[in-house]
């Protein structure tokens, strides 16, 4: 008996040491990983990278947890309530996102970024959406997504129409369509965001993106200040001159709606994100090698919006390290395996534009989007990305009200104010 008690004494001692030298090797550490990339191929190539950051450290493990979009913006903010909140996250940056830096949920990785000058690797209109109080609060990594207006080169021809550079010019280009028969911009506004660009580009260029970012933050700018008034005014100046199609707000765009008229030259034009790449590529390949190109936003004669500047992303999502993560530097190492050379040819090949400075494409339209992007000083965020949840609905309600003339201007910015002020005042 005595030597089987021994016996059993040596063996969990064993057992103890073996598990505390385990511990020891560092073979315990672990990084918690929440994404939103949910298709075979992207979640894949994701994998991919971790796994390259694991063969570099084979003391980690990484829990990778990709979710869907809108279960990940609830799972995140019940997560973070609640003190169980994943090492690394996704993030598209600006208001919702600040409100966890603001709670201090959020490391400031300012100094991880200018290590051996890692930021200058990205363009510089990528910082935007991730920067608060001058410091950098998540990397940029996934492709830019910016709204551009696509158009018909072989209608722009026909008609002898010259691609725009000022606003002014834009609306001759309207009202020349209008006269020959052909919807000047095709438009399908159902789901109120396609629409809502037109809003936010406008007052983009009016303004600059300050005027929105003040208004949004509560720090001196108001919703019902002149530009927002008087995008409302430029965008109904629109819609009465007949520029959209009949029922445009009953239109379907996730069906294609507004494409098709753009495919079968009864429209020329449309305001749309860089996804319209792959998307107008998958339907109509010779349309989209043949008679697809587009130009920026026109800028408007004494607006204050820089030229170059943009609405979108110029990376579409960032990714953020919590201030509970025990590993902060293997877990902002895990980040740059994500957008390192290896990974931007992975990501180029998956269809993304990745926010890097100095890259090279074969399509010579990823080529020119890339070029516009790399140049811009600035990228105003998608309002609706930026704003709360609740607000942005309200706003895109409004706007859909604008499109519809069943509000005027001054009263569509007075309303969103005060949406603004009741929802802060919470």
């Amino acid at each position: 008996m005595l030597v089987i008690v021994f016996a059993l004494s040596v063996f969990f001692a064993s057992s103890l040491s073996s598990e505390k030298a385990y511990s020891a090797s560092g073979a315990t550490k672990k990084i918690v990983f929440w994404h939103i990339t949910t298709d075979e191929v992207g979640k894949k190539m994701i994998q991919n990278q971790v796994n390259r950051f694991l063969k570099a450290h084979p003391d980690f493990k990484v829990e990778v947890v990709p979710l869907q979009n809108d279960s990940f913006k609830t799972k995140l903010k019940i997560a973070m309530g609640s003190n169980q909140a994943p090492d690394v996250f996704v993030t598209w940056g600006g208001g919702p996102f600040f409100e966890y830096v603001r709670a201090g949920k959020v490391k400031d990785i300012t100094a991880y970024m200018n290590e051996n000058n890692y930021k200058n690797r990205f363009v510089e209109a990528a910082f935007g959406p991730i920067t608060y109080n001058n410091k950098i609060w998540a990397v940029p990594v996934e492709g830019a997504g910016v709204a551009l207006v696509w158009y018909n080169k072989e209608i722009f021809k026909k008609y002898n129409l010259k691609v725009p550079t000022t606003y002014d010019e834009f609306l001759n280009i309207v009202k020349k369509l209008k006269s020959k028969g052909i919807i000047p911009i095709t438009l399908a506004n159902k789901t109120k965001w396609p629409g809502c660009f037109w809003y936010w580009n406008l007052v983009n260029k009016l303004a600059g993106p300050s005027a929105f970012e003040k208004a949004a933050e509560r720090k001196g700018g108001s919703f019902a200040d002149q530009p927002f008034i008087k995008a409302g005014e430029m965008l109904q100046e629109l819609v009465k001159m007949g520029a959209f199609p009949k029922g445009f707000n009953g239109l379907d765009w996730d069906t294609g709606q507004s494409r098709m008229l753009l495919y079968s030259g009864k429209a020329a034009m449309e305001l749309m994100g860089t996804w319209q790449i792959p998307i107008v590529k998958a339907e109509k390949k010779e349309f989209y090698e043949k008679n697809l190109d587009f130009f920026p936003f026109p800028n408007i004669k004494g607006g204050k919006g820089d030229p170059t500047s943009l609405v979108g992303m110029a990376s579409s999502n960032y990714y953020a390290i919590t201030t509970s993560c025990k590993y902060p530097k293997e877990a902002f190492n895990m980040i740059q395996y994500l957008i390192d050379d290896q990974a931007v040819k992975e990501r180029i090949a998956y269809g993304q534009i990745p926010p890097v400075k100095g890259l090279k494409f074969s399509d010579p339209m990823l080529q020119k989007v890339y070029n516009i992007v790399a140049k811009a000083k600035s990228i105003q965020l998608w309002w609706d990305q930026y704003l709360p949840p609740q607000l942005a609905e309200t706003h895109k309600d409004i706007v859909q009200s604008l499109f519809g003339l069943t509000i005027t201007p001054k009263a569509a910015a007075e309303k969103m104010e005060k949406a603004a002020k009741d929802y802060f005042k919470k």
